[in-house]
């Protein structure tokens, strides 16, 4: 991994604002030619899955264990501008356990749909039902890579209630169609990465503009979590470097070590205790 990225660590301010509104944006984490090229991987992605959907055209489509698909994806796994503030919220014991693109093509002119409240979510499924402490933990959080300009609000945004990953439930109004209060819609511009609690309550906005939305979420989770993809990497393993290989779901040790790690199984530990200071491993 590259030291260099140790630039880019946590900042106070945004752990605080993550802290307490459960989100926050970092811009100008790609370039524009990384963009575009991630534009070209997703667009092929998309048409290739998207003629399986039937009438799926104007659907929004959600493309899952994205990660093996091109070895650009494998790039943005530690990426040096996103990735040491994924690890100074989670700590060291952590791996990726979701890979997944969102393609949310324009409504057609003339047909939009009839106006209804937004899929309203926690992420993770299961953890919010099976999990009975309150607030439930955090256990996991998403980087979503915007690679379409989603700085103006009627473009699919991701939506979110700042603060609500601190509730296990939301009030939402008896009229089907609005929102709950505090809703706001997320202003990104192509290149910034938004990064976001999974207990925090957001949904996908209808795209009402002339332009598809596209955005690439990396969910990071402790090691004993189980992936959420099938995670189709084997193919990456013999070219990655051991910090890769943790967060690509390798353990040395076995199944044993994914609750009570050696050091072999968690090299990301002793490399942040070198790079960036024994006082930043926690644990």
């Amino acid at each position: 991994m590259d030291p260099s990225c140790i630039a880019h660590c946590l900042t106070e301010a945004e752990r605080d604002q993550f802290d307490k509104q459960g989100y926050f944006i970092v811009e100008n984490v790609l370039a524009d030619d990384m963009v575009k090229a991630l534009n070209r991987i997703a667009d092929r992605i998309d048409e290739e899955n998207r003629p399986k959907e039937g009438d799926g055209v104007y659907r929004v489509l959600n493309h899952f264990d994205i990660i093996g698909r091109d070895d650009l994806l494998l790039e943005l796994l530690d990426w040096p501008k996103t990735f040491p503030k994924v690890w100074g919220i989670l700590g060291w014991h952590i791996q990726l356990y979701h890979s997944h693109l969102i393609v949310s093509p324009p409504w057609p002119a003339g047909q939009k749909p009839r106006k209804r409240r937004l899929g309203w979510h926690q992420d993770s499924g299961r953890l919010n039902i099976d999990l009975e402490t309150s607030p439930r933990p955090r256990i996991s959080l998403k980087v979503a890579f915007f690679l379409s300009d989603c700085t103006a609000t009627d473009r699919g945004n991701f939506h979110a209630v700042p603060g609500s990953h601190r509730r296990d439930e939301i009030e939402f109004p008896e009229d089907d169609e609005l929102d709950p209060d505090g809703a706001v819609p997320i202003q990104a511009a192509a290149g910034d990465a938004v990064f976001f609690d999974r207990r925090l309550w957001h949904a996908s906005g209808i795209n009402y503009s002339e332009i598809s939305r596209k955005v690439l979420f990396y969910g990071y989770s402790y090691r004993w979590l189980r992936p959420r993809d099938n995670m189709t990497v084997d193919h990456y393993m013999s070219r990655c470097d051991p910090i890769r290989r943790q967060l690509l779901g390798a353990g040395p040790s076995g199944g044993h070590g994914y609750t009570s790690p050696l050091l072999e199984d968690i090299p990301l530990r002793e490399w942040i205790g070198k790079h960036a200071g024994r006082e930043n491993v926690v644990g």
